[in-house]
């Protein structure tokens, strides 16, 4: 029978982190040693810098959303969620190391992540009017994007569900995945999440749905995102040209764009980035989301908020961080494009079963059409000016 709170004996398993083979310590020892450390050793434990991590301990007390128990600290709490989804370790590993019982490391894992989400909506902000400072200050992407807020993509994060359940849950690719949607700014922050869709279900399926729900995904009047072509091009979403080659790495190096089209596809791409670069961020920080957790299914969705929610928290708090750092755009490996040098709530975290069509006027789309042709147009005019003048 486990011992409940108690310190208990054994050894640690190989599969625990090398640094963290501390056969004898109890979690308080742990966390304490962690915390009274090198900043960069919270970092890597759980996830975040150590006086960040002080501050969300902060904030869910003071919301009344965890409190001290007589054997451990709001600290200890945190750490032992976090470290779980930072290392995607199972409850019997962290049992090890934090030396409770797997009932303790279960109850105040589901503590941690219900009072994360009580208060995820707080860390989600909707894009503003002004003109993103990564299109304003890049001659490539201004003045042509400045109505542009951000980009929105899907992602398929792996998802364990019983038999019965599978059919619905397995992908193009045969493997099972919840089909996560999220709309990011530019600076690597998450505007908007919808976690919990099946992974058969289409791209467009979960957009649709995003923006019909109530607590629906928005757009500020005169504003789009940028959508990849697994989308529609319609009001609010600029898609990429179909038929055109899209991504930089399509095209020979030093290849100039033929047309408009071409020219518009590759600049597209190379702004849209944002989200591989925000969902590798996140994936990194929390490879918890890399495989299926053991958890119910509305856990493994909530894990997906709660993840994105905390992303958005550290970027707030430390956007310089080291994981921050390597997913910056100078920092990013990719081929240089050939020109001239220069809301979160309850209802998020429902698994959605129908999809709900959206219908615009034929008007509409003409107009959104009609705003991709002239971006396209008037960027190619610059770039045939500036080619001649060199």
């Amino acid at each position: 029978m486990e011992s409940s709170d108690e310190e208990k004996d054994g050894v640690l398993g190989n599969y625990m982190p090398k640094e963290l083979s501390m056969s004898l310590a109890t979690g308080t020892k742990f966390v304490d040693e962690v915390l009274s450390g090198p900043s960069d050793r919270c970092l890597e434990n759980f996830c975040m810098d150590k006086q960040v991590f002080y501050k969300l301990c902060d904030i869910l007390q003071a919301k009344g959303l965890l409190r001290h128990t007589n054997r451990i600290k709001i600290e200890e709490q945190l750490a032992i969620f976090l470290f779980i989804i930072g290392h995607n370790l199972r409850t019997r590993a962290v049992q090890e190391l934090f030396r409770y019982s797997g009932e303790t490391i279960s109850r105040h894992f589901n503590n941690v992540l219900n009072a994360i989400m009580a208060i995820s909506i707080d860390f989600f902000q909707p894009p503003g009017s002004e003109v993103p400072p990564e299109i304003l200050g890049d001659p490539r992407f201004y003045p042509y994007f400045k109505d542009c807020v951000g980009a929105v993509d899907g992602i398929h994060i792996p998802v364990m569900v019983g038999v019965d359940e599978q059919g619905p849950f397995r992908n193009k690719n045969g493997l099972l995945s919840q089909n996560v949607l999220a709309a990011c700014s530019f600076d690597l922050k998450f505007h908007y999440v919808l976690a919990g869709w099946e992974g058969s279900a289409s791209d467009l399926r979960v957009l649709n749905s995003a923006l019909t729900r109530r607590n629906k995904l928005q757009v500020p009047e005169g504003k789009y995102y940028l959508v990849d072509n697994k989308y529609a091009n319609m009001p609010g979403y600029i898609a990429p040209y179909d038929g055109i080659p899209y991504h930089t790495n399509e095209y020979p190096i030093g290849y100039h764009p033929q047309d408009p089209r071409e020219l518009f596809n590759q600049r597209h791409s190379l702004l849209r980035n944002a989200t591989d670069r925000i969902f590798g961020a996140l994936k990194a920080r929390f490879p918890i989301l890399l495989s299926a957790p053991p958890y119910p299914l509305q856990t493994q969705v909530k894990l997906v908020v709660a993840a994105c929610a905390i992303h958005n928290y550290i970027r707030r708090e430390k956007p310089d961080d080291f994981i921050f750092r390597m997913y910056e755009q100078d920092n990013m490996l990719e081929i240089e494009e050939s020109l001239p040098p220069i809301e979160v709530e309850q209802s998020m975290i429902q698994v959605e079963n129908q999809a709900v069509e959206i219908a615009f006027e034929m008007e509409q789309l003409e107009f959104s059409s009609q705003l991709r042709d002239s971006i396209a147009s008037t960027m190619w005019d610059d770039f045939i000016r500036d080619l001649s003048a060199m």
